[in-house]
C-alpha cells in the first residue's frame, strides 16, 4: 500500500479496520482531531483526492494508492490558503479545536453553497462561537486589527496562537507521542447501585499486550473531590480513584493498561466482576423521602444527612416572608425544572503522564493545572517539587473541565510502570461519566402590590448532585444570583443538594445561577401578566440599583462594589432593539404564532471563594517581554486580553509579548480559568506585574540620563527621557552591566469584586401544529465595562447565547429506567449546527468597572444566564402556553400545544 499524505509517500499499511483518522495521527498529522468517532461533528475532516470526508468514518485502506490532504498541507507559514487567512483574520474560531475541519470542508465551497451555509456547513459542529463567527471567516469578514505601540486595549488583536490554530499547528492535550506511550481504559459499571464483590483479572491480563490491570485494591484508599477550587472544603471528600461500591451507572470499576487502546479495550471486556446489586433512587426529591436507599454511609463527615441524601441545605430569610406575602395583592408560584445537560467540548478530557528524573509529569485538558498539581501530590503523596502539570492549549472547557477526572488514572499508571500512559475519553465516556450541569427543580413565590412593587420573593431549590458532590455546595449557594437580581424586603432562599444514583453533576458556564434564572424569571414574566403590566415594566420597577444592598441569602457586609446601573441600561437597550421590528420576519400562513420575550440576570465578578492568580513580566535581552501566567487557554480568550493589556502597560505591540502559560514550572500559581476570572483576576496580576517592569525601565531610564522620572515614557522599543530616545537595547545592556534585570512578579486575587449585568430578548415563531421554534430576532445587551477585545466580548457573547439555545430547544440527557444514559452521542444528544443558530445582535453599555484590570469585566460566564427564560417568555407570549420545565422540544410543545389548543388561537394577541 501506498499513501500520499500532503504530498509526502508513505509506505505505512495500517491495522485491520483502522480508519483514517488515526492512521494520519499516527503518521503525525496532528491536525486531524477527534471530537466523536461516529462522523457526526466534522473535526477530523480531511479531502480525499480534493473531496472533503470525515475521516473517523472513512476505513484508511480507501486512501489507498489516493491524495490525502490535512490541514498541514492546505498551506504553509509565510504562504496561508486564502480561508486560512479569513479564519485568521475574522477571527473564525475561539478554543478552535474545530477549526481544521471547519476551513477542510469551508475551503471547497462553491458560491453556491457558500449562499446556503446550512445547508454546507450541516457536517461541521462548534460548542464555542455560535457559528457567526465562522460564516465571517467563510465570507471574508476581516474583524482584527493591528494596535499602534501602547494602544492595544480597545483593539479586536488577534489572537497569539491565531496562525497555528489555522494551520493545525497549535498543539491540543493529545497531539504529542512519546516513545513506549501505553494506553489506558476504563471498565464502566452497568449497575447505577453496587457493591463489588470479586474482580478476576485473569483473562484480561491474558490479553496481548495487556501490562496491568487495576482495581480498588491497587489505587491509595484516600477520598478527594474532583472539583476545582483553591479551598479544597468547600467541595466534600467523597470519592476514590477507584472504589468498592459504584453509585452511578458509568462509574469506573477497574482500568488496563496496554500497548494499544485496541487492546486495553479488550482487556475491559474479559475483567469478570461479581456484583452484589444494590436499590438505586435517581429523583432528588424520592432520595429525601424516608426509607430511600442510603448512598452514603453514617460514618462519612462531608454528609450533612446521610438518611435522607442531603450533602448540603440553605435556609436563609431576609425581612419575613409570611408578612410580605400577606402584604400582596397578587401572589404568584410555580415549580419549574432545568435539566441535566453536557458540556459537548469537542476535545474530550484526556491526559497524558510520564515519568523523567524522578518527577511525574502531566500533561492534561483542565482548566486548573495549579489545582490538578494539589490534588495529584495529595493523592499520590508526592513532594510538590516533584510533580509537574501543565496544559497545552485546550479544546473548550465551559465548566467541565474545572475537574480532576482523567489525570489521576494517568499518573497511577505512570507511577506504577514508569512508562508514559496515555489516557483520553471517548464521547460516549463524556456523556456517561464526566460531570454534567446540576438538574434543578425550583419552586418560586412571588408577592406583589397591584403597581407591581414586590413584597416577597420565596424560592426552594433541590439540586441534584449525583453520586458525588463535586460543586454540590457551590453552585447551590450560586442561585443566590437571582434572588439578589430583586429588591424585595423579604426574601426567604432553601436549598438543598441532594446525592442520587445518577452521573455526578459539576460546573457548567452560569455555574448554579442558569437555573434559578429560568425559574425567577419565567415567574417575573407571569407575574407582570398576572398584573397585567408589562415584564420590562415589572423589572425596572424592582431591580437593585447602585447603592442598595445585594440581598441574597445575609444581611451582612460583603466585598462586592456595585456603583453603576448596568443592569437597567441593559434593560433599556434590549426593549428599544425589540421596538425596532429588526430581525427575520415571520413564516407566512395561519399556523405561525408570533411572540416575544425578555429575561435578565446578575453575575458577581468572580466567585466568593478565595481566587488568585501570579503573573511575571520579564524584559529579555532579545527586546521581547516574556509574560508568564498560569491561566489556560481553552477559547474564552484570556491569552489575548493578558497579552494585550501587558502591551497597553508597557507601551508597545502585543508582537513584543511572549506569552507563557498553564505550566506550573515556568508559571505561578493560578486558581484556574472559570467564572470570568480568567479575566477579572489573572487581568490584574498581568496588569500589576506589567505596571512594575515599566516603574523599572522608566526609573532606571530616568538615572541613566539623568532625566526626571516624569519625564520618561514608554515608546514601543525604546524609552523617551525628555528630547532624548534611548534604546530599550541600550538599556538592557547597561542594566545587565550593574547586575540588574527588568523583571517583576504581582498576585492579585478576586476580592473585591463587581457586578455583570445581562439581558436578553427574543422574538420567535411558533408552528401551532408541529411545535417548532423558529428564533426570528436575538439581542442581548451586556455591561462589560471596557471592552480589552471588542471581537471578543461579541463572540463569547454569541457563544453563550447559542450554547443556551440548544440547553432550551435540541439538548436532553435521557437517563433510562436503571440511570443509564440513553443518548451518549452528538447523533442523538443534539448540540446546535449552524443551521439552529441566529445571528444574535450584541449591545454593549457604555460604562467603565471599579475593580477590573483597566476598568474592564469578565463576560464569558454571565451571558448564558437570561437565555432560557427569555425564550420560555416568548413561548408564552406566542402560544399562551407556559411550559416550565426544559427543553422545549417540538414533541413536549406537540403535547402541551394539542391539550391547550384553545390558548394557541391568536384570539388573545
Amino acid at each position: 500500500m501506498t499513501y500520499l499524505v500532503n504530498g509526502r509517500r508513505f509506505d505505512d499499511a495500517p491495522g485491520p479496520g483502522q480508519c483514517l483518522r488515526t492512521f494520519l495521527r499516527e503518521l503525525g498529522h496532528h491536525g486531524v482531531k477527534k471530537g466523536c468517532d461516529a462522523g457526526d461533528c466534522g473535526a477530523c475532516t480531511v479531502w480525499l483526492d480534493g473531496s472533503p470526508v470525515h475521516s473517523c468514518i472513512t476505513p484508511a485502506f480507501r486512501a489507498d494508492g489516493r491524495e490525502v490532504t490535512t490541514i498541514e498541507g492546505l498551506g504553509s507559514p509565510g504562504s496561508l490558503h486564502p480561508v486560512q487567512r479569513r479564519f485568521r483574520d475574522a477571527p473564525g474560531f475561539q478554543c478552535g479545536f474545530c477549526t481544521a475541519g471547519m476551513i477542510m470542508t469551508s475551503a471547497t465551497f462553491t458560491e453556491a453553497q457558500k449562499a446556503d451555509l446550512p445547508r454546507a456547513l450541516k457536517g461541521n459542529l462548534c460548542r464555542c462561537t455560535g457559528y457567526r463567527a465562522i460564516e465571517d471567516a467563510v465570507h471574508g469578514v476581516a474583524g482584527v486589527a493591528e494596535p499602534a505601540p501602547g494602544k492595544a486595549v480597545g483593539t479586536s488583536v488577534a489572537a497569539p496562537a491565531a496562525e497555528d490554530v489555522v494551520t493545525g499547528r497549535a498543539a491540543f492535550t493529545m497531539d504529542t507521542r512519546l516513545d513506549g506511550m501505553l494506553h489506558l481504559k476504563v471498565l464502566h459499571s452497568p449497575h447505577a447501585h453496587a457493591r463489588i464483590v470479586s474482580i478476576d483479572k485473569t483473562a484480561a491480563l491474558a490479553v496481548p499486550g495487556v501490562h496491568r490491570v487495576y482495581t480498588w485494591q491497587d489505587v491509595p484508599r484516600r477520598r478527594f473531590t474532583t472539583a476545582i477550587h483553591t479551598d479544597h472544603l468547600v467541595d466534600p471528600d467523597d470519592t476514590r480513584i477507584l472504589d468498592d461500591t459504584v453509585r452511578f451507572a458509568g462509574q469506573r470499576v477497574a482500568a488496563v493498561l496496554a500497548d494499544t487502546v485496541g487492546a486495553a479495550e479488550e482487556g475491559c471486556r474479559r475483567i469478570a466482576v461479581e456484583y452484589e446489586v444494590l436499590p438505586a433512587v435517581f429523583d432528588p426529591e424520592a432520595a429525601m423521602a424516608e426509607g430511600a436507599p442510603q448512598l452514603h454511609g453514617p460514618v462519612d463527615p462531608f454528609v450533612l444527612d446521610p438518611v435522607h441524601n442531603i450533602l448540603v441545605e440553605i435556609h436563609s430569610e431576609i425581612g419575613d416572608i409570611e408578612a410580605g406575602l400577606a402584604e400582596a395583592d397578587v401572589i404568584h408560584e410555580g415549580t419549574y425544572f432545568s435539566p441535566r445537560v453536557q458540556h459537548a467540548h469537542l476535545e474530550t478530557h484526556g491526559s497524558i503522564a510520564w515519568t523523567q528524573d524522578g518527577r511525574l509529569h502531566v500533561r492534561t485538558s483542565s482548566q486548573s493545572p495549579s489545582i490538578a498539581k494539589d490534588k495529584l501530590a495529595h493523592l499520590f503523596a508526592l513532594r510538590p517539587d516533584r510533580l509537574r502539570v501543565f496544559c497545552a492549549r485546550v479544546g473548550g472547557g465551559f465548566g467541565g473541565k474545572q475537574e480532576v477526572i482523567s489525570e489521576d488514572l494517568a499518573a497511577l499508571a505512570a507511577l506504577d510502570t514508569g512508562r508514559p500512559v496515555s489516557f483520553e475519553y471517548t464521547r460516549e465516556e463524556e456523556f456517561t461519566t464526566a460531570s454534567p450541569r446540576h438538574p434543578m427543580t425550583l419552586t418560586v413565590t412571588l408577592g406583589a402590590k397591584a403597581d407591581g412593587t414586590l413584597t416577597a420573593l420565596r424560592v426552594r431549590n433541590v439540586s441534584n448532585t449525583g453520586a458525588y458532590g463535586n460543586h454540590a455546595g457551590e453552585t447551590l449557594f450560586a442561585g443566590g444570583a437571582a434572588v439578589m437580581l430583586y429588591r424585595c424586603p423579604n426574601k426567604k432562599y432553601d436549598a438543598y443538594s441532594v446525592y442520587t444514583n445518577t452521573v455526578p453533576s459539576g460546573a457548567l458556564r452560569g455555574y448554579g445561577m442558569t437555573q434559578p434564572a429560568f425559574a425567577v424569571e419565567s415567574a417575573m414574566d407571569e407575574l407582570a401578566r398576572a398584573l397585567h403590566l408589562d415584564p420590562f415594566a415589572l423589572r425596572r420597577r424592582n431591580i437593585v440599583r447602585p447603592g442598595e444592598p445585594l440581598l441574597a441569602m445575609a444581611e451582612g457586609p460583603d466585598d462586592v462594589v456595585f456603583t453603576e446601573d448596568g443592569l437597567g441600561a441593559c434593560l433599556d437597550l434590549v426593549e428599544r432593539a425589540m421596538a425596532r421590528g429588526a430581525g427575520e420576519p415571520p413564516p407566512s400562513g395561519p399556523a405561525w404564532l408570533v411572540g416575544s420575550g425578555v429575561a435578565a440576570s446578575l453575575h458577581e465578578t468572580a466567585p466568593p471563594t478565595e481566587h488568585l492568580c501570579e503573573a511575571w513580566v520579564t524584559l529579555g535581552d532579545d527586546l521581547v517581554y516574556e509574560l508568564a501566567v498560569g491561566t489556560v487557554e481553552f477559547g474564552e480568550g484570556t491569552s489575548t486580553a493578558h497579552v494585550q493589556i501587558a502591551a497597553h502597560q508597557l507601551g508597545t505591540t502585543p508582537s513584543r509579548i511572549r506569552l507563557v502559560q498553564s505550566d506550573t514550572d515556568r508559571t505561578g500559581f493560578d486558581t484556574g480559568a472559570f467564572a470570568s476570572a480568567g479575566l477579572f483576576v489573572a487581568g490584574n496580576a498581568v496588569l500589576r506585574a506589567a505596571d512594575a517592569v515599566r516603574d523599572r525601565i522608566l526609573e532606571f531610564a530616568a538615572a541613566y540620563t539623568g532625566e526626571h522620572l516624569v519625564m520618561c515614557a514608554m515608546d514601543d522599543d525604546s524609552v523617551r527621557c525628555g528630547e532624548r530616545r534611548v534604546p530599550l537595547a541600550e538599556l538592557v545592556a547597561a542594566a545587565r552591566a550593574r547586575g540588574i534585570r527588568f523583571t517583576a512578579a504581582r498576585t492579585a486575587y478576586g476580592s473585591p469584586r463587581s457586578i455583570t449585568s445581562n439581558t436578553q430578548g427574543f422574538r420567535i415563531a411558533v408552528h401551532r401544529v408541529t411545535g417548532e421554534i423558529r428564533i426570528l430576532y436575538s439581542v442581548q445587551a451586556t455591561d462589560a465595562a471596557v471592552l480589552i477585545n471588542p471581537a471578543q466580548v461579541r463572540g463569547q457573547v454569541e457563544g453563550g447565547v447559542a450554547q443556551g439555545i440548544g440547553f432550551v430547544l435540541t439538548e436532553h440527557h435521557h437517563l433510562d429506567a436503571h440511570g443509564v444514559m440513553a443518548n451518549p452521542n452528538f447523533r442523538n444528544y443534539r448540540i446546535p449546527a449552524y443551521a439552529d443558530i441566529p445571528r444574535t445582535e450584541v449591545l454593549l453599555v457604555d460604562s467603565a468597572d471599579s475593580v477590573g484590570p483597566l476598568r474592564s469585566k469578565g463576560i464569558a460566564e454571565c451571558c448564558i444566564n437570561p437565555v432560557a427564560p427569555a425564550l420560555a417568555n416568548a413561548l408564552h407570549d406566542a402560544t399562551g402556553v407556559r411550559c416550565r420545565a426544559l427543553p422545549l422540544t417540538p414533541e413536549r410543545l406537540y403535547r402541551r400545544l394539542c391539550a391547550g389548543a384553545s390558548a394557541v388561537t391568536g384570539a388573545d394577541r
